[in-house]
C-alpha cells in the first residue's frame, strides 16, 4: 500500500513537471512569435527610403549643377535632413501657410525672387529667435545692420521683430548684394556670410561661381538647405507629408491703430483696446517693453484683431 501510494506520487511529479516544462515552452514560443511578427509588422509598414535627387532644381531661377557630384552629395544631406526631420518640417508647412502671405507682396514689390521667402525659414524656422552673434527676427538681423537698413533697434523698440518692416529690410540688403556680386545665388550666400566674406572667397581662389567656391560649412551649406526646403515645402505628397488646409495655421484678421504718442502703460493700453497684453505683445512683438516712450513723437502702427473695439 504504502509501495503503491509512493509510485503514484512520483508519477504525479514527473506529470507536473512535464506540463511546466511544455507550459515555458509554449510561453517562450509565443513571445519569439511576438517579436518575429512585431518585426516583420516594422519592416513591412515604415521604411527609410533613399531619396531620388531631381536633375531639375534652381534658385530663384539659377540652375543648380546637380550632375557635380559634390554638390549633388550635399543636397542629398539637405534634403534627406529635411524629408526625415518630420516633426519640424510639418510645423514649417504650418507656419508658412501663416506668414508667407505677410512676406511674399513686399518680396514681389522689391523684384526679390519669390524663392527668398525660404531663406527666412532656413534663418529661423519662422519663429522670432536670437542666434549667439545676437541676429533677431524671422530674418536674423544684425543690430549694425538693421540701423543701416532704417529699423529702430532698442530696448524699448526693435523693428527685427516686426514682419514686414524685417522683410523689407532684408529685401534691401539683397538687392545690394545682387547688384555686387551680379546674381542671386552669391547675394544669398553673402546673406550668410556677409558681403565682404564672399568676396574675399572669391578672390582668393579666383572663382567666380558659388557652387565653384570652397566655404565654411554654414555658408556651404546655405543655399543647398534653401534649395532642399523649397523642393520639399513645393511637393509635399512627393516626401510622404500629408495635410489639410485646417491643419495648418492661420494668421487672425488685424487692423491697424496708429499712436504718436507715449504709451506709459502697455497693459492697460491693451485693456482699453479691448483686448490684452498678450494679445497686444503676439500681434507686436517689436515692443519690447510694458511701455512705449516715442520720445520723438513718431507714428506706430499696432496690430489689434479686428473684433477688438
Amino acid at each position: 500500500m504504502d509501495k503503491s501510494i509512493k509510485i503514484l506520487g512520483l508519477i504525479a511529479v514527473i506529470m507536473i513537471s512535464s506540463l511546466l516544462i511544455f507550459a515555458a515552452k509554449k510561453s517562450d514560443s509565443k513571445n519569439n512569435n511576438f517579436l518575429k511578427e512585431g518585426d516583420k509588422n516594422t519592416s513591412e509598414t515604415y521604411e527609410i527610403k533613399a531619396l531620388k535627387i531631381p536633375e531639375k532644381l534652381d534658385f530663384a531661377g539659377e540652375r543648380v549643377p546637380t550632375e557635380n557630384d559634390d554638390i549633388k552629395e550635399r543636397l542629398d544631406r539637405e534634403l534627406l535632413v529635411n524629408t526625415y526631420w518630420h516633426s519640424n518640417t510639418m510645423l514649417l508647412f504650418k507656419r508658412a501657410h501663416k506668414f508667407f502671405p505677410m512676406m511674399e507682396p513686399i518680396l514681389k514689390q522689391n523684384g526679390i525672387p519669390n524663392d527668398f521667402k525660404y531663406l527666412a525659414i532656413i534663418e529661423s524656422g519662422l519663429l522670432n529667435l536670437t542666434s549667439p552673434a545676437g541676429a533677431k527676427g524671422f530674418w536674423q538681423i544684425l543690430e549694425g545692420t538693421a540701423k543701416e537698413g532704417g529699423l529702430e533697434v532698442s530696448t524699448n523698440v526693435d523693428e527685427r521683430y516686426h514682419v514686414e518692416k524685417s522683410t523689407q529690410a532684408a529685401c534691401d540688403y539683397l538687392k545690394s548684394a545682387k547688384a555686387r556680386f551680379g546674381n542671386w545665388t552669391l547675394a544669398a550666400a553673402a546673406y550668410n556670410a556677409g558681403n565682404r566674406g564672399v568676396s574675399s572667397k572669391m578672390e582668393a581662389q579666383k572663382m567666380s561661381s558659388y557652387y565653384d567656391l570652397l566655404l565654411g560649412d554654414e555658408t556651404e551649406r546655405y543655399i543647398l538647405r534653401i534649395v532642399a526646403v523649397k523642393e520639399i515645402m513645393s511637393n509635399p505628397e512627393k516626401y510622404g507629408y500629408a495635410f489639410d488646409q485646417e491643419d495648418l495655421y492661420t494668421a487672425t484678421p488685424t487692423k491697424i491703430v496708429e499712436v504718436s504718442t507715449p504709451i506709459a502703460d502697455l497693459a492697460q493700453y491693451a485693456i482699453d483696446l479691448g483686448i490684452n497684453y498678450k494679445i497686444l505683445k503676439l500681434h507686436n512683438p517689436w515692443l519690447r517693453e510694458n511701455t512705449l516712450e516715442n520720445k520723438t513723437g513718431k507714428t506706430y502702427q499696432l496690430k489689434i484683431p479686428v473684433e477688438a473695439k
